[in-house]
C-alpha cells in the first residue's frame, strides 16, 4: 500500500504554476457576479412617513451610510479574489457537516499554505481545489456579511432554484452526492474553512450553481495533467491534519517525480481513505461514473435431469434392458434455443430420446381394438460403426375419434413471479395459452391460477365458449415477486377437483420457466405430492419457458410423476406444435405406466447399448410390479427407442469374453437377436397388460429410421460421446438429409439447419 500512496503523493505534488492573466480573469468573473447577485440594496425616498426632525445633517449620514458598503465590498472581494481566484459566497445557515459549516475555494493556481487572520492555519490538499480549515466557534456575522445575505435571494430547495451563471460536472457531483457547502466566517478579506466532503472531478469548466440554500460559484480553472482528476475528491476527504498520516501530500510540497495513478488504484484508495479518515462522511462518498459502473451478469441457475451416458454392457452378464417409456420433448427445444442463440448447449441438457421423439414418425397403426398401441422394429448398420448396428423400435398410439372425446376441465397455473418479466417468458406463454383456447370445444372448461410470493385465482372456472372473458384474464397478467410454486399446484389442484365431473377429464397444465424457490420446492417433496394426486385422475403436464433460471430437473419430476409430459417452449411455432397439433395427445392418455424390456439373446448380440433414456431407467424386476410408476402414451403420440447392438466376434467388442459366460454355439444364424416386451394398463387401471414382439434381425430400415439414427448421432455429437470415433458433423449431416422424407411441417429440415450451425460453433 506505501508504493500506491506514493505514487499518489507524487501526483499531488505536480502544480501548474500561476498565471496573472488567469487571476485577472478570475477577478473580473468575481466582480460580474458580484454585481449580479448583489443587484441594487437601494431602497425607495421615504416621503410619507419622513421623521418630521430629519435634516441635512441626517441626510449625508444616510447617503454615506449607503455609498460606503460597496466600495468596502469590492475592495474585500479584489484581495480575496487576487489571492485565492475565487470566493464561494453562501449565505449564512447553509447546509452543514458534522455540526460545522463547511466551504470550500476553488482556484486555477494553487498557493502555498496562508494563515487567516482569525482562522486556523490554510492548507490546500488539491491543487485544483484548495480546502481550508476554520474554528469551530461560530462567528459573529459582519455588516458585510449582513447586506450579502439580504441581497442574495431567499434559500430555495433544489428542484425550485433555477441554474445561475454556470454549472459543471463538479457542482453536479456535489448536488448529486448530498456534499455540504455552507459559508464560512470571515474576519479580514476571506477566512480559512473547514474541509467538506468530496465534490467529485473538477476538471470541467468554472460554473455556479444552487444546492438546496447555498449558491456556489466557481471560477474557470486551467487543466493539470500532472494531477488525476480522481485526486480531487480523494484529497477533499482526508482532514488536513490527517493527511501525513494517510500519505496525501499537501500541493505545496515539492515534487521531482510524477507517477500515474490507474482507475483501479483510484477506486481502491478512495475508499480506503474515506472511511479511515472522515467514517461520518461514508455513506455519501461519491459513486464511480456511470460508464466505470458494470452490473454483475445475474447468474445461471439452471439445473437440468439427466444421468451419466449408458455404458456398453456385456449380453452374458446382464442380457435384460428395462426402462419406462416418456415422450417428452423439451430437450430438443432447449438445444435449438441454445444453437439459436449462437452457444452450444450444455452437455447435460441433451437427452437424446427426447430429441428423436421430437419427431412424427410413419408408424402403422395399431390394429382394431386388440392394443391400444403397436410396435414397429427396424434393424440397419450403425452410421458411425459398420461393425455393430441400429436397433429401432417404434410404437404407434391408438388415435380415438375426436368427436367422441369426454369433456375437458383444464387448469392453466401461471407463473407470474419477477424472473418471468421477459420478452421470451410471459408474453410468449400468453400467447402459447391463446392459441391453445382455438382448440378447445364449447362445453370446456378453463380456469387460472397465478402465483408470485403467493397463489391465486384469477379466473374462476369459465366456458370455453366465453373466449373474450379468458383473454381478458390473461392479459391482465404482469410479473413480479417471488415464485410460490408448491402453493400454486396445490390450489390448481383443488380448482381441478372443483370443476371436475361425471366422466370428465381434469388436467392442470403447469407454464413456467421453472424457479420454485418458495415453499414446497424440493423436488422429493413436489414429487410425493403429485404422485398423490394423479391417483384422483388428475394428471399434471408442464411446460418451460425462458432460460437462464430454467430448472429442467423439478419440470421433468412434476411431469413424471403427474403421469403428464414437459415440453419447452421458445417460440410460437413450438406453441402451436404443442398445443394445438398435439394438445389431443397431451392430455387423453390411452395408456398408462408403459414399459419396454428387451432381453437380448447371447449367441447374436454379445454386447448392446441403448442410446438414451437415462432418466427412465428401471430395475429388471419392475417390469412386472405394477405399482412401479412409468411413463404414459396419449392419443395418436408415436414413441421411438435405440439400441446399438455388437455381435459375437465382431471387431467392435468392447468388452473380452467372458470365461465361464461364453454363448452357447449355434449353427448358422439365430431366429432371434432378441425378444421385446411391454406393459402398459388402461387408463384408471390397476393391472396392466403384457405385449410380446420377437425382434428377428431381419426387418428393413426405412428412410426414417435413418433420419431417426442421424439425430440420434446429431445428440451424440452435442454430448462429446466417445462412441462415434471420427465420425462427424458431415456425416449426421448427410445421413440427414439422405433421410429426411416427407417433411410437410418442416421440423426435419429444421434440425438439418441446427447440425450446421453446431458444426460452426463446435469449430469455434
Amino acid at each position: 500500500m506505501t508504493d500506491d500512496l506514493d505514487a499518489l503523493r507524487a501526483a499531488l505534488r505536480a502544480t501548474p504554476a500561476p498565471d496573472g492573466d488567469q487571476r485577472a480573469a478570475t477577478l473580473r468573473l468575481a466582480m460580474e457576479n458580484f454585481d449580479r447577485f448583489q443587484g441594487s440594496t437601494d431602497q425607495p425616498r421615504p416621503s410619507q412617513d419622513r421623521p418630521s426632525r430629519a435634516g441635512f445633517w441626517m441626510g449625508v449620514k444616510t447617503m454615506l451610510s449607503n455609498l460606503n458598503l460597496r466600495p468596502s465590498l469590492v475592495a474585500t472581494t479584489s484581495v480575496a479574489a487576487l489571492c485565492l481566484g475565487v470566493v464561494i459566497m453562501l449565505p449564512p445557515g447553509s447546509l452543514t457537516q458534522g455540526g460545522q459549516t463547511g466551504g470550500v475555494i476553488v482556484d486555477s493556481d494553487p498557493l502555498p499554505k496562508t494563515q487567516g487572520t482569525d482562522a486556523a492555519p490554510t492548507e490546500t490538499i488539491n491543487p485544483q481545489v484548495p480546502v481550508v480549515v476554520a474554528p469551530k466557534s461560530e462567528p459573529s456575522t459582519t455588516p458585510e456579511q449582513e447586506v450579502l445575505q439580504n441581497a442574495l435571494p431567499a434559500p430555495r430547495k433544489a428542484e425550485d432554484a433555477a441554474p445561475l451563471v454556470h454549472r459543471d460536472a463538479t457542482t453536479d457531483a456535489a448536488i448529486a452526492h448530498g456534499d455540504a457547502l455552507a459559508p464560512k466566517p470571515r474576519s479580514e478579506g476571506l477566512a480559512a474553512a473547514e474541509p467538506v466532503p468530496p465534490l467529485g472531478r473538477n476538471d470541467a469548466p468554472a460554473t455556479a450553481a444552487r444546492t438546496d440554500d447555498a449558491a456556489v460559484l466557481l471560477a474557470p480553472r486551467t487543466e493539470s495533467p500532472a494531477a488525476p482528476a480522481e485526486a480531487d475528491a480523494l484529497a477533499q476527504t482526508v482532514p488536513q491534519a490527517e493527511a501525513a498520516d494517510y500519505g496525501v501530500a499537501s500541493a505545496t510540497e515539492s515534487a521531482d517525480t510524477e507517477a500515474p495513478l490507474t482507475d483501479g488504484y483510484m477506486a481502491e484508495a478512495k475508499s480506503d481513505l474515506r472511511t479511515r479518515a472522515q467514517p461520518e462522511v461514508a455513506a455519501s462518498i461519491a459513486p464511480a461514473p456511470m460508464d466505470a459502473i458494470v452490473a454483475p451478469p445475474e447468474p445461471n441457475t439452471e439445473a437440468f435431469a439427466n444421468a451419466d451416458l449408458n455404458p456398453v454392457k456385456v449380453t452374458a452378464a446382464e442380457p435384460v434392458s428395462t426402462f419406462s417409456i416418456d415422450t417428452d420433448t423439451a430437450s430438443y427445444s432447449i438445444i435449438r434455443q441454445s444453437l439459436s442463440m449462437g452457444s452450444l448447449p450444455p452437455a447435460e441438457a441433451v437427452r437424446i430420446e427426447e430429441m428423436v421423439n421430437y419427431f412424427p414418425y410413419t408408424y402403422p397403426a395399431p390394429d382394431g381394438d386388440v392394443a391400444p398401441f403397436a410396435a414397429a422394429i427396424s434393424v440397419m448398420p450403425t452410421p458411425w460403426n459398420p461393425d455393430t448396428r441400429l436397433v429401432r423400435i417404434g410404437l404407434q398410439g391408438a388415435l380415438p375419434a375426436i368427436a367422441n372425446r369426454p369433456p375437458l376441465n383444464l387448469v392453466f397455473l401461471i407463473d407470474t413471479s419477477g424472473s418471468m418479466d421477459e420478452p421470451n417468458k410471459l408474453p410468449l406463454l400468453k400467447q402459447s395459452i391463446a392459441l391453445a383456447l382455438s382448440e378447445l370445444r364449447p362445453e370446456d372448461q378453463v380456469a387460472m391460477v397465478a402465483y408470485a410470493g403467493s397463489a391465486g385465482e384469477i379466473l374462476p372456472p369459465t366456458a370455453a365458449r366465453e373466449r373474450n372473458t379468458i383473454l381478458r384474464a390473461l392479459d391482465n397478467l404482469a410479473a413480479g415477486g417471488a415464485t410460490a410454486g408448491a402453493e400454486g399446484i396445490e390450489l390448481a389442484y383443488q380448482v381441478a377437483a372443483r370443476m371436475a365431473g361425471d366422466g370428465e377429464v381434469s388436467r392442470v397444465l403447469v407454464a413456467t420457466d421453472g424457479d420454485f424457490n418458495v415453499g414446497l420446492s424440493d423436488p422429493e417433496g413436489l414429487e410425493a405430492y403429485v404422485a398423490k394426486q394423479r391417483e384422483t385422475g388428475i394428471y399434471l403436464s408442464v411446460l418451460g419457458f425462458g432460460r437462464g433460471n430454467l430448472d429442467d430437473a423439478v419440470m421433468q419430476s412434476l411431469a413424471q410423476n403427474g403421469n403428464g409430459t414437459a415440453a419447452y417452449i421458445d417460440t410460437l411455432s413450438e406453441a402451436r406444435k404443442v398445443l394445438v397439433d398435439q394438445l389431443t395427445g397431451m392430455l387423453f392418455p390411452i395408456a398408462d405406466d408403459v414399459k419396454i424390456q428387451v432381453e437380448w439373446n447371447p449367441a447374436a448380440v454379445a454386447e448392446y447399448r441403448l442410446i438414451g433414456y437415462e432418466t427412465r431407467a428401471l430395475a429388471r424386476e419392475d417390469f412386472n410390479n405394477d405399482r412401479v410408476d412409468a411413463g404414459e402414451i396419449g392419443a395418436g403420440h408415436q414413441v421411438t427407442a435405440i439400441y446399438e447392438v455388437t455381435a459375437p466376434g465382431s471387431a467392435a467388442l468392447r468388452n473380452d469374453p467372458l470365461r465361464y459366460g461364453a454363448a452357447p454355439a449355434t449353427d448358422g444364424v439365430p431366429a432371434e437377436i432378441g425378444f421385446l416386451r411391454l406393459r402398459y394398463k388402461a387408463p384408471g387401471s390397476d393391472t396392466s397388460t403384457l405385449i410380446e414382439t420377437p425382434i428377428t434381425g431381419t426387418e428393413l430400415a426405412t428412410d426414417e429410421a435413418r433420419f431417426a439414427a442421424a439425430v440420434a448421432g446429431f445428440g451424440q455429437l452435442l454430448q462429446g460421446s466417445t462412441y462415434l470415433g471420427d465420425w462427424g458433423w458431415d456425416d449426421a449431416i448427410a445421413l440427414a438429409v439422405s433421410g429426411r422424407g416427407e417433411d410437410a411441417f418442416g421440423y426435419r429440415a429444421e434440425a438439418i439447419n441446427l447440425m450446421r450451425l453446431g458444426q460452426s460453433l463446435a469449430k469455434q
